[in-house]
């Protein structure tokens, strides 16, 4: 569903991606893991059209959408949940969904979609007129992943979701994460610190150290590795 190719990213003398190559079948959950600085966000903002590569190649369902712009990129259904959540705290619930679906003209989809997003986090549908800024940061992570739906996407990219969440709603997100992947079939590429956690949901698994993929493979074997236990899963 999603290639890429000889990927290179640099900020000004700075290398971020030093041409990497990955694939993810449709349907799937794929983990980046990695350390700060690894190259892991960088590579979620130029899949999706917030960065310009160096070189390299990103084919989305058999389309170059390399130099494609992000709002396009969107509307062929790849959408992203950034670092941060980046919700707009003063709107409401209920008007961040609706930023979501800016580029849906289907009333009868985005009503259908809407009512989704409350049946995944019935929280969200409770605070619907509540103003966005005043959520805690569960339910804040919660908004950013329902506004991304809003856009009826094929293809969700999840950067750091645990971030700044309090760790009884962490199990929370990550089981809504795997029934959004599993009862919608969105394919899903996940950036997350908590590797343990990340493994866990995942298929596959791609290991990114400066800006270079020194490790792949299936999730269930990458969480036995003695390298990889040492250096990220604590063990």
């Amino acid at each position: 569903m999603l290639s890429v190719t000889d990927l290179s990213v640099s900020y000004g003398a700075i290398s971020a991606l030093a041409g990497i190559s990955f694939t993810i079948e449709q349907g799937s959950i794929v983990t980046l893991i990695g350390g700060n600085g690894a190259g892991k966000t960088t590579t979620l903002r130029t899949i999706s059209g917030l960065l310009r590569p160096k070189t390299g190649k990103i084919e989305f369902m058999g389309e170059d959408i390399t130099r494609t712009p992000a709002h396009k990129i969107v509307a062929k259904g790849l959408c992203h949940v950034p670092e941060g959540r980046m919700i707009f705290s003063n709107l409401t619930v209920d008007e961040n969904l609706s930023m979501g679906a800016y580029l849906q003209n289907d009333a009868e989809l985005i009503a259908k979609n809407r009512e989704y997003v409350f049946s995944v986090f019935p929280r969200l549908k409770e605070r619907a007129k509540q103003m966005a800024g005043t959520l805690s940061g569960g339910e804040q992570q919660m908004l950013a992943i329902g506004r991304a739906l809003m856009g009826n996407p094929k293809f969700l990219m999840l950067d750091e979701p645990s971030l700044g969440i309090a760790p009884r709603l962490i199990s929370t997100i990550f089981e809504k994460i795997v029934e959004i992947n599993q009862k919608q079939g969105i394919t899903i590429l996940l950036v997350e610190q908590n590797a343990n956690l990340a493994l866990e949901v995942s298929q596959k698994a791609y290991v990114l150290e400066t800006g270079h993929i020194v490790m792949q493979g299936e999730s269930k074997q990458l969480r036995n590795d003695p390298q990889l236990k040492a250096t990220y899963l604590g063990g």
